[in-house]
């Protein structure tokens, strides 16, 4: 068991604090603790956006400020999570150091301002993050109240800057070990004559030059997460070399496109992210919405999963830059909360912890409202949660364990999203895997969401949606995950470009994945938003016709047995979804985007075949099981307005009020049910 803050040893309740903001009302800092106290906050991160606080002027600092607010908490029993303050930077900065400012895809150097305007090339920005690192390391970095380290702050780094053209440049020479006609073949070059005679000559994907050159973009952004991670470690060697045994993160975000979180995951000692879903929206149920946040708690959560996540901000009321800013309703605030921790989340944070009286984020959902109220909604919802929290401190340190997968890879985004093929609006990559997801989580059972280079060994069952781009030796590792039992499901659009976008010959899906799903796809149709297919299943395995959309892969069965057919179009009658014994496992292939019912009879019978533990939720219930050794905790979160029923899987403790639960137990309307039971 991995405690993430064995210092604190608590499930952790606080958020962004930015006490800077009112170093001239001592009374609102003294208030502050005071209300901390009354909502159960037991640490806040500092510092996230201070730099201009700290080093008004270029090698003046002050640090005193901070000092006796860090004192002032944990004489209060509140931690700090203190973070570097690279993510926005001084003016004396960028006006004596223009060259720390981004340059834009046309090649216009920024002006000031703003967050995640720095180039993290510059040599000189590098410079003096390193210094403002050290000076905040040396004095705080063995503080008793410190927990924790705070890199940056959702992190971002496109700039096209003459050192980032130049360094871009080398990171094509190490990967193509200097030869430029490797480069020239994996890029395809002498499509559109557009072959290189050397490196120099390579500029960034821009709207200025070169944007179609599939393998271009697909390394631009490779090296713009490798930049990332260059500048992450230099700021995490620093902190690192004063504070050794404590932990450093930093924020990912939804679905950013920009990164891949997953190998920025290997250098961080803990997840964490910033969760900002928008509730209530009157296109989509609750029970959707928390489709989407799942997957990101899952997907990062599958990125250590020896140890919890950590939930760096939320909102405990609204925020204030959605295109319709709307208050969280009653209840849901307990609800989302607890189904983070169901996910595998060990802490609560906010964003933030008081608004500030002024400028963008002046009405930003916070804890403390301008009002200055502890009487207030957003306040008693935030004060249940932190109790809610005590009570389930035992749960610190648990997993969640899944015996089946999802992959998602960010590589793969990339490439599917700048192929020049399909439908530009109805590729849709990761909300076809959220699609998979919604049948899993309808039938009560907890999978990972991973990248395509993770181990398979864990799990007895793997759905790859659109499987586009396949990196080297995934295809091996596949086959032999089915050969070795495995239950392996994919679908149209796999298997046709290797890691540098280029086509697979012979057949898709390539690579050798023709052998494994006993297949191969002849062409794929792409239909428009009114056309409408179906498949026919023609034998026991599922029963019945569903309807299809968006895609329908014409196939050529060679070994695989034909599971459904196509009911419409020239292909009527023509294979549509197949299942292919291979070794000891089985190879199912989806060849057509078919409705949620289609998808969720799959499911239903995959887990079946694999003896993975399932059972139908009611509508709108989402379930998660957390576990330590022999205990298990439940959790239940009802998304509905309507109270329900739902089987427990055993009788035991409901830890939210002290209760013996039995096999059977009700909810209320958007209520949560916590049960922890020992087998």
């Amino acid at each position: 068991m991995i405690k993430l803050f064995p210092k604190a040893d608590a499930m952790l309740h606080g958020g962004d604090y930015n006490p800077e903001q009112w170093l001239d009302r001592p009374d609102i800092l003294e208030e502050d603790i005071k209300l901390m106290k009354e909502a159960h906050v037991n640490v806040v991160t500092l510092g996230v956006f201070s730099w201009s606080v700290y080093e008004p002027v270029e090698g003046e600092y002050h640090f005193d400020w901070l000092e006796e607010i860090m004192n002032n908490l944990y004489e209060n029993g509140i931690y700090t999570i203190l973070a570097t303050p690279s993510g926005a930077r001084p003016a004396w900065l960028d006006y004596k150091y223009p060259t720390s400012m981004r340059t834009n895809s046309k090649g216009e150097r920024n002006l000031h301002g703003e967050r995640h305007n720095q180039c993290m090339t510059s040599l000189n920005y590098r410079a003096k993050v390193k210094q403002i690192d050290t000076k905040l390391a040396e004095r705080f970095g063995h503080h008793p109240g410190l927990i924790a380290w705070h890199i940056s702050n959702e992190m971002g780094s496109e700039c096209w800057c003459a050192s980032c053209r130049v360094k871009f440049q080398n990171f094509l020479r190490k990967r193509y070990n200097n030869d430029i006609e490797q480069l020239n073949k994996a890029w395809w070059t002498t499509f559109w004559s557009h072959r290189f005679n050397n490196f120099e000559q390579i500029d960034p994907p821009s709207p200025r030059g070169e944007k179609s050159i599939h393998g271009l973009n697909l390394d631009w952004k490779r090296f713009n997460t490798e930049n990332t991670i260059s500048f992450m470690k230099e700021e995490i060697d620093v902190v690192k070399h004063y504070s050794p045994d404590l932990p450093v993160t930093t924020n990912f975000m939804h679905l950013y496109p920009a990164l891949d979180y997953n190998k920025m995951s290997k250098e961080l000692d803990i997840i964490s992210w910033d969760s900002y879903p928008r509730y209530n929206t009157p296109d989509e149920s609750l029970f959707d919405t928390f489709v989407g946040d799942t997957f990101d708690n899952i997907m990062l959560r599958s990125m250590k999963k020896d140890r919890p996540f950590m939930l760096m901000e939320s909102v405990p009321s609204l925020v204030n830059w959605h295109e319709f800013n709307k208050a969280k309703r009653p209840k849901v605030h307990m609800l989302t909360s607890m189904h983070t921790i169901a996910c595998g989340s060990d802490t609560i944070q906010y964003f933030q912890w008081r608004k500030g009286r002024g400028s963008y984020e002046q009405y930003h959902g916070a804890v403390i409202d301008h009002l200055g109220r502890s009487d207030t909604r957003v306040f008693k919802d935030v004060k249940e949660v932190g109790e809610a929290l005590e009570k389930l401190q035992e749960i610190q340190g648990s997993l969640v364990k899944s015996k089946a997968a999802i992959i998602y890879d960010q590589e793969n985004r990339w490439a599917i999203e700048d192929a020049a093929a399909f439908g530009k609006k109805s590729k849709k990559y990761p909300e076809t895997c959220m699609a998979w997801l919604k049948v899993f989580m309808k039938n009560g059972v907890d999978v990972d969401i991973i990248s395509s280079e993770e181990d398979y060994s864990d799990y007895k069952l793997i759905v790859a949606p659109q499987l586009y781009l396949l990196k080297d030796g995934v295809a091996d590792r596949l086959k032999k995950f089915v050969s070795d039992g495995g239950t392996l499901l994919s679908t149209y659009m796999t298997g046709y470009v290797d890691k540098s976008t280029l086509c697979f010959l012979g057949g898709f899906p390539g690579d050798s994945l023709t052998e494994l799903f006993g297949l191969y796809s002849e062409e794929i149709d792409t239909l428009y938003p009114k056309d409408k297919n179906g498949v026919k299943f023609k034998n026991s395995f599922i029963g019945g016709e569903f309807g299809a959309k968006d895609y329908c892969d014409i196939l050529k069965v060679q070994t695989a047995e034909v599971l459904a057919d196509y009911t419409d179009d020239f292909y009527a009658g023509t294979p549509a979804i197949t299942v292919n014994n291979y070794g000891k496992g089985k190879a199912y292939y989806v060849g057509a985007r078919v409705e949620e019912a289609a998808v969720d009879a799959i499911v239903t019978a995959l887990l079946d075949e694999q003896n993975i533990e399932h059972e139908k939720l009611p509508d709108s219930v989402e379930y998660h099981c957390r576990q330590l050794d022999n205990t298990y905790y439940d959790f239940f979160m009802n998304c509905s307005n309507e109270k329900v029923k739902v089987n427990l899987k055993g009788e035991g403790i409901n830890m939210l009020d002290g209760s013996k639960t039995s096999l059977t137990e009700q909810i209320e309307p958007l209520g949560v049910l916590v049960v922890k039971r020992t087998v």
